[in-house]
C-alpha cells in the first residue's frame, strides 16, 4: 500500500508539523538496536514525525534511526523529519532546562529538535531518579522561570518550536500571562472517551495546537482501558465503513483539528494508522461519537499527596480530573 504524504499543521511558531507522529514510550524497552530498526521501518512506511522524551529512554535509538534513514536514502535531509522531545520534571528548574535539552540533543545526535515540550506542570526535587518518587517529592512549579528558559532554547535555535504537555486551562492561562513566546503545542490525553472539549476550545482561542497522546486509550497497556477500542459506538461505525476502530478514533481526532501521537511497533498497524486521510466521518457518525461517556484514563495520582503541592486530582488537572 502506498501512502500519500501525511498532512501538516502550521504552528504559531511558523513551523509545519505532520499531524501523525509515532510515539516511542514503551515498557519494557526493546534493546536499542531493535528499536532503531523498528523506527527505520516506520520512516519507510511513511512516518515523518517522532515523539520521544528524556524519561522514555528512546532518544538515542531514535537519533540512530534518523541517521540510518539518511544513510540509506529514506530521507534526503534532517529537515525531512520532525522530532519532538520533552523536558522531564527533575529538570523543570530555570537553570536546568537548557542543560537538559543539550543532553537530549547529544543523545539524538541532532543540532536541534523541532518541538520541545515541558512534559508535566510538575517540578520534582533535584536528585529524584526516574519514576522513583512520591507526591511529597513534588515542589512548587516555577511556571515563569521554566518557561523563560524554554524561550531561551527557542532563541538559541535548539528548539524550533516550544510547548507544553498535560497543561489544563488554569496553568495555560498563568503561562500565557508570563510568556513572551506563546506555547505552540499542548500535548494531552485525548480520544473519543476523553474529548477535551473545553481545553481544545481554550487552546483554539489562544492559537495553541492540541496534540493527542493515548488516542486509542492505551489499549492493553498496564494503565490502559478498553473504553476506546471496545466502544460499541466506534465498533458499529467501523463495521459500517469497513475500517478499524483505531482508524475511526484517529480520524475523529484529526477532524477536530488536532494531531495524534500513535504507538504501534507492528508494521501493518503502523500502515493502518496512517491510512485515515482519503475518507471522512459523516456528521451523524461524529454526533454519535460526541455522546460517548467521558472519563480521563491516565489520572497521574502519583503527583498527588495531602502533604505535597497538588493535594487533589482537581488541583493537578485544573478542576477537570
Amino acid at each position: 500500500m502506498e501512502f500519500k504524504k501525511v498532512p501538516e499543521v502550521l504552528l504559531n511558531s511558523g513551523k509545519k508539523m505532520p499531524v501523525i507522529g509515532l510515539g516511542t514510550a514503551t515498557s519494557p524497552l526493546p534493546p536499542n538496536e531493535e528499536l532503531t530498526s523498528i523506527l527505520v521501518e516506520a520512516i519507510e512506511v511513511g512516518y515523518r514525525h517522532f515523539d520521544t522524551a528524556a524519561i522514555y529512554g528512546t532518544e538515542e535509538p531514535l537519533g540512530k534511526a534518523v541517521s540510518k534513514a539518511l544513510e540509506i536514502g529514506l530521507i534526503r535531509e534532517r529537515d525531512d523529519v520532525f522530532i519532538t522531545s520533552k523536558l522531564w520534571n527533575t529538570h523543570a528548574h530555570h537553570d536546568l532546562v537548557l542543560p537538559a535539552l543539550k543532553t537530549t540533543l547529544q543523545k539524538l545526535s541532532l543540532e536541534y529538535v523541532d518541538l520541545y515540550l515541558i512534559h508535566w506542570p510538575v517540578r520534582l526535587r533535584e536528585g529524584v531518579e526516574g519514576f522513583n518518587f512520591s507526591g511529597e517529592d513534588v515542589i512548587p512549579f516555577d511556571i515563569k522561570g521554566t518557561w523563560e528558559a524554554m524561550e531561551e532554547c527557542y532563541r538559541l535555535g535548539l528548539a524550533k518550536s516550544i510547548g507544553v504537555s498535560n497543561f489544563g486551562i488554569k496553568k495555560l492561562t498563568q503561562l500565557l500571562e508570563n510568556a513572551t513566546i506563546p506555547p505552540a503545542v499542548n500535548q494531552v490525553e485525548m480520544n473519543p472517551s476523553w474529548q477535551q472539549g473545553k481545553l481544545r476550545e481554550f487552546c483554539k482561542q489562544n492559537g495553541i495546537h492540541v496534540s493527542a497522546w493515548s488516542p486509542l486509550g492505551a489499549y492493553k497497556v498496564f494503565w490502559g482501558s478498553p473504553a476506546v477500542m471496545e466502544n460499541p459506538i466506534l465498533l458499529k461505525i467501523a463495521q459500517a465503513k469497513n475500517k478499524s476502530v483505531a482508524q475511526i478514533a484517529l480520524r475523529w481526532i484529526y477532524e477536530q483539528g488536532s494531531s495524534v501521537i500513535v504507538k504501534s511497533f507492528n508494521k501493518e498497524r503502523m500502515k493502518e494508522n496512517l491510512d485515515i486521510f482519503d475518507w471522512e466521518l459523516r456528521q451523524e457518525e461524529s454526533d454519535k461519537i460526541s455522546k460517548i461517556p467521558q472519563s480521563r484514563l491516565y489520572k497521574a495520582e502519583f503527583y498527588v499527596s495531602e502533604n505535597g503541592v497538588y493535594k487533589s486530582l482537581e488541583e493537578l488537572w485544573d478542576g477537570d480530573p
